[in-house]
């Protein structure tokens, strides 16, 4: 395909780019909403909940470095093409497991794919928009898409529920990796660095191994103890693997990441509020699905219509983000994005059992939504812009390895100081009521299991649901408050370091003129 026709299809490339991403991203909440009927069926712990939202995100943080490469040395088209088999049969197995088990490793396959889809359709869209304002344009398209497909996830999922099983949330990701295939083998160029040298096998291996490592840490210290010695054995060896690439990739005359861009602050920076972004966006959707339907009753279907608001906040935003970066500056448009997460957050914090949905329950939606569709496109857009786009790929899993990161770890540590609060405050209230030990302690390990409990205990029914209730909004109220603080703090590095608009990367500061001009 020549330059010429390339340019003339660029849009529709790009349509084919945000099938595939949609499909790789709406992965990672479709499942929330399907938690209680999995719960139930699988007879899921909060833990196991827990890892089957974590699997597919940890592996497909955790590979991302070898997808862009593997995406920049042999063929971003190949790579996305691949992913996008990969995803769809590993969907099949996903809907058909017995076990929860077997759904943690299908789901845990399926990141694989998403691992090679995700860095390749960004890669490509570098690639494909030469244009700086072009690209702007599409790179605030691309970020739509993927916010709208975390907001619409919930949704389809609550539509599937209602006349499905919960397998099905997996299987209607065929025809969609179906339509993306054939779209993309007739309409997507070739794209790849032609200057690459041998794969960087060290750099690959210890990226790897170092980010699944951090994250399965996290996702297990609640269980083993913030402060046991297997918790801080796990991130001791993290920050060990992830030193040892780093000192691994400055060695190298052709790195697979020059690690020299993170002295950067303004790259750090970027890649620090997408990651603060999804942080608290997993975790807050992580509970908020339990939320509708444990504690107001809602329907799957019901309870994913009740999202709606936030799919809208997200869309509009993500649309506006870039022309209001080039009016006001990167700087403000994403300090703004962050705190008005913060805000958005602190509202949900304040939410109780009963709280009005056409008020509180909206506003803190709508904030949070509005908030991450502020910061997703300009921070994309500094990552991006700052490598040559012969390694796109490696520069296109830097913006996908914070995002992916950012919201396993949410998921991780809300979640986790969600259950350790959950948990023993439920056992207090049940303190009493003389039920056996096996009961509490089945009752502590999720809601679900706890209202299950309370529809078989007769007289008891009422005091077990409010205490179930009450100890999930107190766990509920503190996980937000965890986003809010860590959202605001993000505002406050943003706003102290990112540029007013993106310029060329220099790896020294003093010189970069962007920085020096950052306040004009």
């Amino acid at each position: 395909m020549d330059a010429d026709t390339i340019h003339e299809r660029r849009w529709i490339i790009l349509a084919v780019l945000c099938v595939s991403v949609f499909l790789a991203v709406v992965d990672n909440t479709i499942v929330n909403v399907a938690i209680p009927s999995i719960q139930r069926d699988l007879g899921a712990s909060t833990s196991d909940l827990q890892w089957v939202v974590d699997a597919y995100s940890l592996v497909f943080a955790a590979l991302l470095f070898l997808g862009g490469s593997l995406g920049d040395r042999f063929g971003r088209k190949g790579a996305m093409q691949l992913g996008l088999v990969g995803f769809a049969l590993c969907s099949v197995v996903a809907g058909s497991v017995s076990s929860a088990e077997g759904l943690i490793a299908a789901r845990a396959a399926m990141g694989i794919g998403a691992a090679f889809i995700f860095p390749a359709t960004l890669a490509i869209l570098t690639n494909v928009f030469h244009d700086a304002g072009d690209r702007a344009k599409a790179i605030g398209i691309w970020s739509a898409v993927s916010g709208l497909a975390v907001a619409v996830g919930p949704v389809s999922g609550g539509w599937l529920l209602e006349h499905f099983s919960w397998g099905s949330i997996f299987y209607v990701n065929l025809p969609v990796a179906a339509v993306a295939l054939v779209a993309g083998a007739y309409l997507v160029p070739t794209s790849r660095d032609d200057d690459a040298h041998r794969l960087d096998f060290a750099g690959l291996a210890l990226s790897t191994l170092g980010v699944a490592t951090l994250v399965w840490t996290t996702i297990e210290a609640p269980e083993a103890g913030w402060l046991s010695t297997e918790t801080v054995l796990g991130y001791v060896a993290a920050v060990g693997l992830l030193a040892a690439f780093v000192v691994v990739e400055l060695r190298k005359a052709t790195p697979m990441l020059d690690v020299r861009v993170f002295a950067n602050a303004r790259f750090s920076a970027a890649s620090t509020s997408i990651a603060v972004g999804f942080f608290a966006l997993f975790g807050f959707i992580f509970l908020v699905t339990q939320y509708f339907q444990y504690v107001r009753g809602y329907s799957p279907l019901s309870a994913g219509l009740h999202t709606l608001p936030f799919a809208a906040a997200t869309v509009v935003t993500s649309g506006l983000a870039a022309p209001l970066a080039a009016r006001f500056g990167i700087r403000t448009i994403v300090a703004l994005g962050l705190a008005v997460q913060g805000v958005g957050f602190s509202t949900a914090a304040l939410l109780e059992a009963d709280s009005v949905y056409w008020g509180p329950v909206v506003l803190s939606m709508v904030l949070i939504a509005a908030g991450l569709g502020l910061v997703i496109s300009p921070c994309t857009n500094v990552i991006v812009g700052s490598l040559p786009r012969e390694k796109a790929g490696i520069g296109s899993a830097v913006n996908d390895v914070t995002r992916e990161l950012g919201g396993t770890l949410g998921v991780a540590v809300i979640g986790s100081v969600f259950s350790s609060l959950y948990g023993p405050r439920l056992v207090d209230a049940l303190t009493g009521l003389s039920l056996p030990t096996e009961v509490v302690e089945t009752a502590r390990s999720s809601i679900g299991a706890a209202l299950g409990i309370a529809a078989e205990s007769g007289a008891g029914q009422a005091t077990i649901t409010a205490a179930a209730t009450g100890a999930f909004m107190d766990g509920f109220s503190v996980g937000c408050w965890v986003a809010a603080g860590i959202a605001v703090g993000g505002a406050v590095l943003a706003a102290a370091v990112l540029p007013r608009q993106i310029g060329p990367l220099p790896l020294d500061d003093e010189t970069d003129p962007s920085l020096e001009t950052a306040g004009t």
